[in-house]
């Protein structure tokens, strides 16, 4: 048995993490570890970047798995026993040599994200019964043909993306997806779109570049990015060819509406300022954790109460929306405390990583930074004769094996965030921080990270019983481009009448 496999079936743990050359090396003269397949507990699975050519019929038996992350190895086929786990909520196959998917991945009634990025599919099975499905990721494929997904029963489909494919037509039926805020199908051979189109009334991100539109109008508000301005025109000039029965009822107001002020018992103020805080995105986080959001939160008033809570706030989301960390992590860091100048998310090795982390008194490398965790761990774990770890030292097999970890680092070049484990000293937060800066970072998706942030937020206008003043922050990519706002003005949609959303 291999010894991280021996060490998750002793400790009992529920995560299972391996990936790199080694393990690629273990894969390619043994095959894998049958031991494996006999950690019923787990609910995580996480084998990436090695030379795995085959899922074994064995995987049928992890009936607790909620999250199987296969991405970047030699995949050719999905094994029939995935579709029989029926907990799983989060497959990742990206990255692969996936030719085709059996239709039977119909059958995983609970999945929430698909993942099927870089792989070779020239057809995808129709789904009927994934009525929890918001994500599904399509793209760098060979699709020639729109995915048979446009129907009522896929009615939580939020993100929808199928850029770099070989579709022709989007089908009339798009107005089936309710749900749908993402769609992206740039580069593809896209030539007019259904009116229908316009029926996705909450479509905020449409992505149609590189296609050979022929009505140029319509191409040049494409070329310029703008979803509203796309939608309003396939609303005037593109017919529908598909009957809709018309939704009953008067049409509610938006959340920004200044009218029935009374109703709402809390407010978030959203402002674009043009000097707002800027994040550098450099192009290493996209093999480690890619994705970040972040925003400003000024004029906060905690009291030792209220920041007790928030603290313990963020860690319930942890355990919650966050699936432990698995789908995203959120860090809190006091703004003030900050020097001026942009931030930068980049990758270091974990020898080169310097961070004081939260409550330390020193400085230290990632790497000594793990082994100080996980000696920590073992110890509490035999002290307190239990069979997992608790508290930070649970987090740890997220990172374990990683040849490079991602990191904040300020303009001065310090550590200010080492996700998904700590935050640093220098930038702590405390009762009397008035300016918060947020980020929440994931290695799986926007969205995910979005979800994360907007209940934080929704929580902490709650807790303080204030006003937030929350400011836009901007990510950008070395070169200046614009990769990521936050929030814009398609984010923080609350339901209900609870909290009031102004913004400049």
């Amino acid at each position: 048995m291999w010894p991280e496999v021996e060490r998750a079936k002793s400790e009992n743990r529920h995560e299972l993490v391996l990936g790199g050359n080694e393990i690629a090396e273990r894969i390619g003269k043994e095959g894998l570890d049958p031991g494996i397949f006999t950690l019923t507990g787990l609910n995580y699975l996480d084998i990436h970047e090695t030379s795995l050519g085959a899922i074994p019929d064995e995987i049928a038996r992890l009936q607790n798995l909620q999250s199987l992350v296969l991405h970047s190895n030699k995949l050719e086929s999905l094994n029939s026993g995935v579709t029989k786990l029926q907990k799983l909520k989060l497959l990742d196959l990206a990255r692969n040599q996936l030719k085709e998917v059996s239709p039977e991945i119909d059958n995983l009634v609970n999945i929430v994200t698909f993942n099927f990025t870089f792989n070779c599919l020239g057809d995808f099975p129709e789904l009927h019964n994934t009525r929890k499905l918001s994500v599904l990721d399509l793209s760098n494929n060979k699709l020639t043909k729109f995915p048979q997904v446009c129907n009522e029963g896929l009615s939580n489909l939020s993100e929808l993306k199928l850029s770099e494919n070989e579709i022709g037509t989007i089908p009339s039926e798009i107005g089936h997806l309710s749900s749908l805020k993402v769609l992206e199908l740039g580069h593809n051979q896209i030539k007019s779109l259904p009116g229908e189109l316009s029926d996705c009334t909450k479509l905020k991100v449409l992505g149609l570049k590189n296609n050979p539109i022929s009505d140029r109008r319509l191409l040049k508000l494409i070329d310029q990015c703008r979803t509203k301005q796309i939608i309003d025109y396939v609303k005037a000039h593109s017919p529908k060819t598909a009957t809709k029965t018309e939704q009953k009822g008067a049409t509610k107001p938006t959340k920004d509406s200044e009218s029935d002020n009374d109703e709402y018992k809390h407010t978030i103020r959203v402002h674009y300022a043009k000097e707002s805080p800027k994040i550098i995105l450099d192009e290493s986080v996209k093999t480690v954790r890619e994705f970040l959001v972040a925003c400003l939160v000024s004029s906060v008033t905690f009291t030792e109460e209220t920041f007790k809570k928030f603290i313990q706030i963020q860690n319930k989301l942890h355990e919650t929306v966050c699936s432990k960390r698995n789908s995203s992590t959120i860090a809190t860091h006091d703004f003030d405390k900050l020097p001026p100048g942009d931030l930068k998310y980049t990758t270091l090795p974990p020898t080169e990583l310097q961070i004081q982390p939260l409550n330390r008194p020193n400085s230290m490398s990632g790497a000594d930074l793990f082994t100080k965790l996980q000696t920590e761990a073992n110890n509490l774990r035999k002290e307190k004769k239990r069979n997992t770890y608790s508290g930070i030292h649970k987090y740890l097999y997220l990172i374990e094996g990683r040849s490079r970890f991602p990191c904040l680092v300020n303009s001065q070049g310090t550590v200010i965030s080492f996700p998904p484990i700590t935050n640093s000293e220098v930038s702590k937060i405390e009762v009397g921080t008035k300016n918060l800066l947020i980020e929440v970072t994931s290695s799986l998706s926007l969205h995910l990270c979005k979800v994360a942030m907007e209940t934080l937020l929704r929580e902490l206008v709650m807790l303080v019983g204030h006003d937030l003043e929350v400011t836009q922050v901007k990510s950008t990519d070395v070169e200046g481009n614009l990769r990521v706002v936050y929030p814009s003005k398609t984010d923080l949609v609350f339901e209900g009448n609870e909290i009031r959303v102004v913004r400049d």
